[in-house]
């Protein structure tokens, strides 16, 4: 089973701490940077700048998650969202 995301304006290096933190190792050191556990993996696909205006601009990141079934898949992914969840103010 696999899902791909997209985040944007996260820093790259916050999106890659946070697999850490749920327990991914860092395997390779250059794109695409693949972090694995046990139960799950994921592969930092590509960072690229994204603009809306002239001005504004946003980095967008694309994670590919792996996992031998749906459940292991949808509880890393529903853990990870919960990192990267950003309320509006």
């Amino acid at each position: 089973m696999q899902k791909e995301l997209e985040f944007r304006g996260i820093p790259f290096t916050q999106l890659a701490l946070y697999l850490e933190e749920l327990g991914g190792s860092k395997v390779t050191e250059s794109m695409p940077i693949i972090y694995k556990d046990r139960d799950w993996s994921a592969t930092i696909l590509s960072e690229e700048e994204i603009s809306f205006t002239s001005v504004f601009k946003v980095n967008s990141i694309k994670i590919l998650f792996k996992a031998e079934d749906e459940e292991t898949l949808n509880e890393i992914l529903k853990k990870y969202r919960k990192k990267t969840f950003r309320a509006g103010g």
